[in-house]
């Protein structure tokens, strides 16, 4: 019988396994945050700050993970958070990580610069619950067509990403020479050569099918253009995105529509009024803004501010199963794991992939029993401990 765990028993177990079998650029890209990484740092200690109240003498044996979001049931209370990085990881990485989250029963999301096209995910994946990540472009009709394209592939919801009006200031990409589409240079060649797993198993695939990893849903005339930038430098953004472009959004698109970035109270309030199903309260992982809040930090105000009005996700350094718990107790409605299933994609592609979903399963499961909490259905600020920062929510 082959070995599902991997030999990997936490989430930090399948990062240390990512790191020796990829290139630094790569790795580096996926693991590190920007600047200082105070904001990468303060993520995790924001987790720690926040302490669990056990109840004993409750019957547990029969404990529940399911949540139902959007309609739908999910085994987990979990989602596969947009990253850009899956097919570097691994040859086709984002189909690894979608038919993962497919056979976990959580819903997974397709970024915009990723290397596999949406069709191709789609059509690897029947059934699964696939969300679609979009940046907004300068060009708004290509950022259109690119919704128009989602909408024929079958997505089920659009992941609108609006914290990112400027690149983040990540300058180890440029040490590194980590670039889009990905480039030789003598700064990289010999790191290359020093990961032959991923040299010939990623690397070479592409260039024996598709040729060198570029963002594959960009449009052709973009897409061939974008040569040797540094990585997250290559992407096109927008500095004049407005709350306009929602309600325009809003109106091309039929299905569910989630805004990803919000930190703000008043932010999610009119992410509401523009017609928003969903937000997602993030700091991109601590990779934009070096200097801001942790997302679960600011979680009580927003959950607050916005009531039942929208479904609230919550992503940014999640790593252990009681760290989706805390975020439940609060009031979040689901949680985004982004890194976490990157560790486990760069560490064994799919099985890695889905070793990090059971790794949380297996956690939350735990830390459910041991705080006396049969469902996530129960979970609520009762269960914590806060730091004097941090407020319980009215919701």
């Amino acid at each position: 019988m082959s070995d599902t765990t991997l030999g990997a028993y936490n989430i930090f177990d399948l990062r240390e396994m990512a790191m020796r079998r990829t290139p630094k650029g790569v790795f580096e890209f996926v693991d590190r945050g920007t600047e200082d990484e105070v904001g990468l740092r303060n993520n995790r200690e924001a987790f720690e700050r926040i302490k669990l109240k056990p109840r004993t003498l409750i019957d547990v044996s029969k404990r529940n993970q399911e949540i139902e979001f959007f309609g739908h049931q999910h085994k987990m209370p979990i989602g596969i958070a947009p990253t850009g990085t899956a097919g570097l990881l691994w040859y086709q990485g984002e189909i690894a990580l979608a038919k993962a989250a497919a056979a976990a029963g959580i819903p997974f999301t397709l970024a915009t610069g990723s290397q596999t096209a949406m069709e191709k995910v789609a059509e690897a994946v029947p059934g699964a619950r696939l969300w679609f990540q979009l940046y907004m472009w300068p060009d708004r009709s290509l950022s259109h067509q690119l919704v128009e394209r989602a909408k024929n592939a079958g997505f089920e919801a659009l992941v609108v990403t609006v914290d990112g009006a400027a690149a983040g200031n990540r300058e180890y990409n440029m040490r590194n020479g980590f670039t889009m589409p990905f480039q030789y240079t003598r700064r990289n060649i010999w790191d290359v050569m020093k990961h032959p797993r991923w040299m010939f198993g990623v690397l070479a695939r592409y260039i024996m099918t598709t040729g060198m990893p570029r963002y594959e849903n960009y449009p052709s005339a973009i897409k061939n253009k974008i040569t040797g930038l540094p990585m997250g430098r290559a992407s096109l953004r927008t500095d004049s995105l407005s709350w306009d472009d929602l309600k325009q959004l809003r109106a091309m698109w039929p299905r569910k529509l989630i805004v990803k970035g919000i930190m703000h109270p008043a932010d999610a309030v009119l992410a509401a009024d523009c017609g928003a199903d969903g937000i997602v309260v993030s700091n991109h992982g601590g990779r934009n803004l070096d200097v801001t809040m942790a997302p679960i930090e600011v979680l009580p105000e927003i959950l607050e501010a916005v009531g039942k009005r929208v479904k609230v996700i919550v992503d940014s350094g999640f790593r252990r199963g009681s760290d989706v718990v805390k975020a439940l107790a609060l009031g979040a409605d689901m949680v985004y794991v982004g890194r976490s299933t990157l560790y486990g994609v760069g560490a064994g592609g799919e099985a890695g992939a889905a070793r990090a979903i059971s790794i949380f399963r297996e956690e939350i499961d735990r830390v459910m029993a041991l705080i006396g909490c049969p469902s996530v259905a129960d979970l609520n600020t009762d269960h914590l401990v806060l730091p004097k920062n941090v407020k319980a929510p009215q919701r």
